[in-house]
């Protein structure tokens, strides 16, 4: 189910809200998490049902081994146990995410003609299987206490954060569903959720899904392109992936706090670093959080000098890489981050003397070129697409993307003003110009609810913004992350 759609916010959500704390309110606490559970399920499993039987074998297993993790007391039994549960469940990831990929490789070196399988890649499977991955760790590690199986189920399936993030750990979670002072409605809560959901409904609605017009007419037709039009392409793309991604885990987290449960910050203006670090820092955060502490620093880190240091990065942002996609573009999107972060290490005190805003600007444009691998369907039409940035053929917008930003609200005030003609451009620089300062000139959807005081005036905002992104709801499209 999309949180962009009028099922989720005209049936799915009133419903899941009321019966929440109407459990909560009537009976205990295993009633409304329970109905939450059920919720959670009928979330996941709305557009195809048999998602559901992948994601209750994964959560039945996992619960397993910690059970048995938890009655352990031998050393070697309990590194077996901790090695199968990571068998199962990397097992599980490959089988569904990579085993066409590993086909077509295999094929391609050995000269094989293995027929491929028709898989369908369950929604949020990296998701999921992550945070359990982190779950199995922690227990085998002695950090998890005594949790029931419906208390893990609900942190799992948690509806909000199951299909794109933010990844949350078992420690941040399900400590909130055992406490009974937040099965209780609070107003303040329940007014920053909804506010902080507006917003990131209107950074999906209103402002990816507009540049992603433009970005789908770049990249279905890079033949054509000359550097002006491949340029602005590349710039909607950073534009349209930030908001898109940013815009779901603010509507995460506005859910979560909806119900009074407080899920971790995802982005922090991640466009405005100065260094690829320093981005990595700000953007995807759990994710980054994940791979610091269950890969780079069980390698080492940076414990054992400066090539281990570069290598556990570089390994790290290969996994990053495969984990975004099964595709050699992902790969190699995933090396570039990882070579720029190791010469920001190696160069820190050179690139420390150069001014912060030429940092960023450079950092901003190479975001901007490897979006361009995250994006393109090969590595071939990525280098492509360079190159005709590369060739300096300047000339005029093409009516092929700025048709996209002649929205039917545009259409409507261009009928009401004499500018007939030079709207489809017009509307380009306003919502270019629009995001580009919501980028870097403005607060975060994150501040902005910490400082949110429940205003007539900002309620009014809120209300309008929704009922405009409800009205749009006609071209409703998939959140980009929902592929990964």
């Amino acid at each position: 189910m999309l949180f962009n759609s009028y099922i989720f916010v005209l049936v799915f959500l009133p419903l899941c809200i009321a019966g929440y704390f109407g459990c909560s309110h009537f009976g205990k606490r295993t009633s409304a998490q329970a109905f939450l559970l059920g919720m959670s399920l009928w979330f996941y499993g709305y557009f195809h049902a048999e998602y559901l039987l992948i994601i209750v074998f994964s959560i039945l297993c996992n619960y397993f081994f910690y059970v048995l993790l938890g009655r352990s007391s031998g050393k070697n039994r309990r590194k077996w146990l901790l090695a199968g549960a990571l068998a199962l469940n990397l097992g599980i990831l490959f089988y569904f995410k990579y085993f066409n990929f590993f086909l077509e490789n295999l094929n391609e070196v050995c000269g094989r003609n293995f027929a491929l399988k028709s898989i369908l890649l369950p929604l949020g499977i990296s998701f999921f299987t992550f945070q359990q991955i982190s779950f199995v760790i922690d227990a085998y590690k002695g950090e998890v206490p005594e949790y029931r199986f419906l208390d893990y189920a609900c942190f799992v399936t948690y509806f909000p954060q199951l299909i794109a993030g933010p990844i949350v750990t078992h420690d941040e979670l399900i400590p909130q569903f055992m406490d009974e002072e937040k099965k209780h409605f609070q107003w303040d809560n329940f007014v920053r959720g909804i506010y902080l959901f507006a917003l990131g409904l209107g950074k999906k609605v209103l402002i990816a899904d507009t540049f992603g017009n433009g970005v789908n007419w770049g990249f279905a037709n890079i033949g054509e392109l000359d550097s002006t039009n491949a340029f602005l392409a590349m710039l909607f793309y950073t534009i349209q992936i930030y908001f898109d991604f940013s815009g779901y885990c603010d509507m995460a987290v506005g859910l979560g706090r909806m119900m009074n449960l407080k899920l971790p910050l995802n982005f922090n203006s991640p466009y405005r670093a100065a260094t690829i670090t320093e981005f990595w820092d700000r953007w995807h955060i759990t994710l980054t959080r994940f791979f610091t502490k269950y890969i780079y620093i069980p390698l080492g880190g940076s414990r054992r000098g400066t090539a281990v240091t570069c290598r556990n990065v570089m390994l790290v942002f290969l996994v990053s890489g495969l984990w975004h996609g099964a595709d050699w573009t992902f790969v190699l999107w995933g090396a570039c981050h990882g070579v720029c972060s190791v010469l920001t290490r190696l160069l820190k005190g050179i690139l420390e003397r150069i001014p912060r805003a030429v940092r960023q600007l450079g950092t901003f444009l190479f975001l901007n070129v490897t979006w361009v691998l995250f994006r393109a369907d090969s590595i071939g039409d990525a280098a492509m697409f360079l190159g005709k940035i590369a060739d300096f053929d300047f000339g005029p917008v093409d009516a092929g993307l700025t048709a996209g930003f002649y929205l039917p609200e545009c259409q409507l005030l261009d009928s009401l003003i004499p500018f007939t003609g030079i709207c489809p451009e017009f509307f380009l620089l306003v919502f270019t110009g629009t995001a580009l300062f919501m980028l870097f000139g403005m607060k975060n959807a994150y501040e902005k609810m910490k400082a949110f005081e429940p205003t007539p005036g900002r309620l009014l905002a809120a209300v309008v913004l929704l009922v405009w992104c409800i009205c749009s709801f006609s071209g409703v499209s998939t959140f980009l992350y929902f592929n990964f």
